[in-house]
């Protein structure tokens, strides 16, 4: 999807058909990444239908800058941050499932749908704050300057994240079997 998609030009001045094309299209790929930012359960479906609705709305703000995909990338990511601070003031408040698996894209080949599962099942295992830091720079590839500014956490912050992330990661799988 280029930035002169005319698709997303005909989706924003109305034609069904364009957005149905459009979010089939983006749709795995913004399940998987929620997944991969939530772990599994049953708020994940909630949370990417709402990233969905703000990608829709948000579609007349697209500036053509970058790609539709990336841009769709940082809207879903944003949303999901958004309602997953707002479950744990809800959480908070009361004082006090069923996983989405990983989607696969319908042109992916079966050995990568078992590898995302495998990657979403290492990273259930590790703490959120590292969790988000590693698929916002692995999977989005965001610098660490833009993941600290997302996530409102000093530079060092994200390295650290990102390092004792990874060595988790590495540690949980070379226990594991492949």
């Amino acid at each position: 999807m280029t930035a002169a998609d005319p698709r997303l030009a005909a989706a924003v001045a109305g034609d069904r058909r364009a957005l149905e094309e459009l979010v089939a299209e983006i749709l795995p790929r913004v399940r998987n990444l929620v997944r991969y930012l939530v772990r599994g359960d049953a708020e994940a479906e909630d949370i990417a239908q709402e990233a969905m609705v703000a990608i829709v709305r948000g579609l007349p703000s697209h500036r053509g800058e970058g790609t539709l995909q990336s841009w769709s990338d940082r809207v879903a990511t944003r949303a999901t941050f958004g309602c997953l601070r707002r479950v744990r003031r809800a959480r908070a408040q009361l004082d006090g499932g069923a996983d989405l698996e990983a989607v696969p894209h319908p042109d992916a080949p079966p050995d990568e749908y078992i590898a995302s599962r495998r990657a979403v099942a290492l990273l259930d295992r590790i703490p959120d704050d590292q969790r988000h830091a590693l698929v916002l720079h692995h999977v989005l590839g965001m610098s660490v300057p833009d993941i600290s500014a997302d996530l409102g956490v000093p530079l060092e912050t994200v390295r650290s994240r990102l390092r004792i992330g990874i060595g988790k990661l590495r540690a949980l799988h070379g226990g594991e079997r492949c």
